[in-house]
C-alpha cells in the first residue's frame, strides 16, 4: 500500500511565525517611493549588477548572481511569503505522506514554457533529476535535495516526489529560485548550451547573453501564473530588461546618478549616504537569511586544528571596528552562525567570540605559541604562526579592505596573516584541495538547515563546479550530525527550534568561523522606477511588478 497521506492546504503551510523572522527581524527596507499612479505598460528597465553569472541556469553550481537573474525568468513549485508561509504556485496543492518521504504535487494545467513546452509532471521530474545529476555540478540546488530519490508520474498534472529520508525543509528550499522549474526540452540540451540560454515559464525570457557586458530579457506575453506574493496578475509591465554587468562599484553608482541605468544592486557602503540625500533616487534594502558573510577556518590542518588557536584568531579580529571604518556603520555585525533573518535564529551567539586580544594572547600561550620573531610573529618549535587567506579577484574592494583590517589586528596578537590574491578559478581549485587556512564566503538560504550544509560531515565531499566543499571548515562531529538530521524529521516548529539552538551552540563553541555581517540586497533606484520588489524567500530582486516612467 502507498504510505498514508496528510493534506497540506492549498492556502498555506504555516511553519511557525515565532520561528520565522525571515522578512521582519533585521530587515532594513527603504521604499518611500509609493505612488498612487496606475502602472505604465511598456518600456525598458536597465539594471546594473556587480557580478556576471558563471551560468544562467541556477541549477549549475548556484551562486547569488544566478538566482537574481533566475527570479526574472523562472517560476517555482511553491512560494514563500514574508511571514514564512509556503504558498501554492505552479503546484496548486500537495499532500505529504505520514513518514515524510513522499510529496504528491497537483499542478496547474495552464502553464507553458517560453519554448512552447507545456508544464506537466514530467517537467517536475526532469528538473529534480537534473538538479541531482552529478553532470549538472549543482552545489546549491543539488545540495539542498540530497534526499531526493525519484519522481513517479501519476498523471499528466500529478507528480509523486520520493525522498530517501524525511526532509522538513523540502518545501522551504523549493520556494527558492535556485530550484526554479525549467523547460525539460531545454534541459535535454548539453549543459553549456543550457547555461547560455535556459528556458523558463516566468514573466520574462532570456534573449541574449553578451558575455562580460549584458543579458537581455523580453516580456513573456503569455504569462498568467505569477507568484502569489506578486502585486498584479498577467504579463509583466516592462517590455525589456537590460541586465548590465558593471563590476566597479563607483562606476555603477555614477551610471545611476547620470541616468544611464535605472537600478543598481550591491550599492557600495560609501555611496549609501549620498544616495539617501539624492532626491532623484530611492533605496530598497533587506538582509538575507542563511550563514552570514564569514571567514571559515580550515580545521583539517595546522594551525587551526587546535581549537585554542582558532578562538585566539577569531578574538584577534576587530570586526566591529572594521565594519565601522570600512562600511561607514551601514552594515551591522552578525556574530553567530545564522544571520538574524533566518528561521530559528538565536541571538545567544552574537557576542560569543567578540574581539578580545588579551584572551587571544593567553590562548596562544596555552597552545605553545610562546616564541617571537623579530617583528612580533608568534612561533612554536621554530615555526611561525602563519595564516593563508586566498582572495578571489571577484571579491569586492570593501570586503578586501575588511580582511586587511583583520590582518592588522591579528598581527598585533602574533598572527602572520597572508592575503593571497588570485583569479577565481585558481582560488576555487585551491579550495577544492583544502589549500587554505581561511576561506571567505557565505551561504544564503531561507532555512536553518544551512547549518547542516556548512558544518555537517555529509557535506565534506566535493560538489559543484571547481570541486569545492560546502563544509569548508572540515568539521565532523557525530553529535552535531545527529542534531541537524533530527531537525529534518519533524515539522513541529518548537522541536526544530530546540534542535537548531543545539546546533548553533556546537558550531559557535567550536570556533569555526569569523562571522562578519549578514549578506544583504542593497538596491538604489531612479525615481522613474516603480514597484521593484524583493522576493520573500531570499530577498532578491523581482521585476515582475516593476514599471517605468520617463
Amino acid at each position: 500500500m502507498p504510505p498514508p497521506l496528510h493534506r497540506t492546504s492549498g492556502q498555506a503551510l504555516w511553519l511557525g511565525a515565532a520561528a520565522l523572522l525571515l522578512a521582519t527581524t533585521g530587515c532594513r527596507r527603504h521604499d518611500s517611493h509609493a505612488t498612487a499612479h496606475e502602472p505604465v505598460q511598456g518600456g525598458t528597465l536597465i539594471y546594473a549588477t556587480d557580478r556576471e553569472p558563471i551560468c544562467l541556469d541556477p541549477h549549475v553550481q548556484g551562486d547569488m548572481p544566478q538566482v537574481f537573474l533566475a527570479e526574472q525568468y523562472l517560476d517555482s513549485l511553491v512560494a514563500m511569503d514574508g511571514s514564512g508561509r509556503i504558498l501554492p504556485w505552479l503546484a496548486t496543492d500537495w499532500t505529504v505522506s505520514e513518514d515524510g518521504r513522499t510529496y504528491i504535487f497537483h499542478l496547474r494545467h495552464d502553464v507553458t514554457f517560453t519554448d512552447g513546452t507545456p508544464f506537466t509532471a514530467e517537467a517536475v521530474r526532469a528538473n529534480l533529476d537534473h538538479m541531482v545529476d552529478p553532470h549538472t555540478q549543482s552545489s546549491t540546488a543539488g545540495g539542498y535535495i540530497k534526499q531526493y530519490a525519484g519522481t513517479d508520474i501519476i498523471d499528466t498534472y500529478t507528480a509523486a516526489v520520493h525522498l530517501k529520508t524525511p526532509y522538513a525543509a523540502f518545501l522551504e528550499v523549493l520556494a527558492q529560485g535556485f530550484l526554479g522549474i525549467e523547460s525539460p526540452r531545454a534541459l535535454a540540451r548539453p549543459r553549456d548550451e543550457n547555461c547560455q540560454n535556459p528556458v523558463g515559464s516566468g514573466p520574462f525570457r532570456i534573449v541574449r547573453w553578451d558575455h562580460q557586458s549584458q543579458i537581455l530579457l523580453e516580456r513573456n506575453p503569455a504569462y498568467r501564473w505569477g507568484s502569489p506574493t506578486a502585486h498584479h496578475t498577467g504579463p509583466a509591465y516592462l517590455d525589456r530588461i537590460e541586465w548590465r554587468i558593471i563590476p566597479e562599484a563607483s562606476v555603477r553608482f555614477a551610471a545611476l546618478q547620470a541616468g544611464e541605468v535605472d537600478v543598481i544592486d550591491s550599492l557600495p557602503p560609501e555611496a549609501e549616504t549620498p544616495a539617501r540625500r539624492n532626491p532623484d533616487l530611492w533605496l530598497l534594502m533587506a538582509d538575507r537569511p542563511g550563514n552570514p558573510t564569514n571567514g571559515t577556518l580550515n580545521i583539517k590542518r595546522a594551525p587551526f586544528d587546535d581549537i585554542r588557536v582558532r578562538e585566539a584568531f577569531i578574538r584577534s579580529a576587530d570586526i566591529d571596528g572594521a565594519l565601522a571604518s570600512v562600511f561607514f556603520h551601514h552594515y551591522r555585525r552578525a556574530g553567530g552562525p545564522l544571520s538574524p533573518t533566518t528561521p530559528f535564529y538565536s541571538p545567544t551567539f552574537e557576542h560569543h567570540a567578540d574581539y578580545d586580544p588579551d584572551r587571544a594572547r593567553a590562548l596562544l600561550d596555552q597552545a605553545g605559541w610562546t616564541g617571537r620573531t623579530e617583528d612580533g610573529i608568534r612561533t612554536r618549535n621554530g615555526h611561525a604562526l602563519i595564516v593563508h587567506i586566498p582572495l578571489k579577484a571577484s571579491l569586492s574592494a570593501a570586503e578586501r579592505t575588511l580582511w586587511e583590517q583583520v590582518q592588522a589586528t591579528a598581527r598585533a596578537t602574533g598572527f602572520d596573516v597572508r592575503l593571497e590574491n588570485g583569479d577565481d578559478t585558481s582560488i576555487l581549485e585551491r579550495e577544492g584541495h583544502w589549500d587554505y587556512d581561511v576561506r571567505i564566503g557565505y551561504w544564503n538560504t531561507n532555512t536553518a538547515d544551512v547549518l547542516r550544509i556548512v558544518f555537517s560531515s555529509a557535506f565534506l565531499g566535493a560538489a559543484g563546479v571547481g570541486g569545492h566543499h560546502q563544509n569548508e571548515a572540515g568539521f565532523s562531529d557525530p553529535t552535531f550530525d545527529q542534531i541537524v538530521n533530527d531537525a529534518l524529521l519533524t515539522t513541529d516548529p518548537d522541536k526544530r527550534r530546540a534542535l537548531y539552538l543545539q546546533a548553533q551552540t556546537i558550531a559557535a563553541r567550536n570556533f569555526l568561523q569569523i562571522t562578519t555581517y549578514p549578506q544583504s540586497t542593497r538596491l538604489a533606484l531612479s525615481r522613474a522606477v516603480h514597484d521593484v520588489r524583493l522576493e520573500p524567500s531570499l530577498n532578491v530582486t523581482s521585476l515582475y511588478d516593476a514599471w517605468v516612467t520617463r
